[in-house]
């Protein structure tokens, strides 16, 4: 090697060893971290006393809320993601369009994003009240039947997915910008054979971005698993345990109300049953992408 090329090495090393020293730290010592604290039995006030598996045994075989958890975090990334999907691709299939004012459409769109998440959900949990919000109100005033929302067991879940969905900007953002790739010769190419919108759409728009679709459903299924402000803001888990969601149910064993014993070596089994969903998910989904994705394999 020499002496110029191990000056470049070096350097490099140099550039990349803030990075590589912030990853162990904030990432790979508190994964290590958690896994050691999974095993054991940890109030955080007292050493840690190693119980082998036997917190993963109390989560799958005693545990009355784990289950509930997990069934209430399947519905809801059952509810949310393709909700999402479909409502992010529409607004950006529409903010794509050229039209005046284009660009305050496009940034009313994705103004809650940006928004503090906390005021926004206090303040959807306003609306959502039976009694004074402003959700009943209006469908009092066109006649049509009302709603408990949060404080019923069968509408509590759908009223967290609709708070969700109020910051779909992000997922519009990712689709307009693949929309506006697409290259144009294609559809012209279709209005000349007479194409109409719906087969433009189903064979030229969805198609060309497919692997922006199979980004997005990794995405928003990831987030979906860790939801948790919506959830502990506006039901803090409730009616019963109709939301109370994986994440809820990990920061009240490790966070507890005043007066209960934190359970922080459970609570680090439970964040690592919920790592090995996110990992098998990301991984099925990746598996099969190749079904339903789009490969130019002419660029090759």
């Amino acid at each position: 090697m020499s002496r110029n090329a191990g000056s470049d090495v070096k350097a490099a090393y140099l550039f990349i060893a803030p990075a590589m020293i912030g990853f162990f730290v904030f990432v790979g010592y508190p994964l290590v971290r958690s896994f050691y604290l999974a095993l054991t039995k940890y109030n955080g006030l007292t050493d840690p006393v190693f119980v082998g598996l036997g917190n993963f045994r109390r989560l799958f075989t005693t545990d009355p809320a784990f289950w509930p958890a997990l069934r209430a975090t399947g519905y809801l990334v059952v509810l949310y993601v393709p909700l999402s999907l479909i409502l992010g691709l529409a607004l950006a299939m529409f903010c794509n369009q050229r039209f005046a004012g284009v660009r305050v459409v496009r940034t009313l769109a994705y103004l809650p994003v940006v928004l503090p998440a906390i005021a926004t959900i206090t303040l959807w949990k306003f609306m959502l009240d039976p009694q004074v919000g402003l959700l009943n109100t209006v469908l009092d005033r066109v006649g049509l039947p009302q709603s408990l929302w949060l404080q019923s067991p069968k509408m509590a879940m759908p009223s967290v997915v609709l708070v969700m969905l109020w910051g779909v900007g992000g997922t519009m953002i990712i689709f307009l910008a693949a929309l506006q790739s697409v290259p144009t010769e294609l559809y012209e190419a279709a209005r000349v054979d007479g194409a109409g919108p719906w087969a433009v759409f189903f064979r030229i728009t969805l198609p060309m971005i497919s692997p922006i679709v199979l980004l997005q459903v990794i995405l928003q299924t990831t987030a979906a698993l860790q939801t948790f402000n919506q959830p502990k803001i506006l039901t803090g888990g409730g009616p019963g345990f109709s939301t109370n969601v994986l994440m809820l149910s990990i920061y009240n064993n490790g966070f507890p109300s005043l007066g209960r014993i934190p359970q922080l070596g459970y609570a680090s089994a439970q964040v690592w049953v919920l790592f090995m969903i996110i990992i098998a998910v990301i991984a099925l989904t990746a598996k099969f992408s190749s079904l339903w994705t789009y490969s130019d394999s002419t660029s090759d």
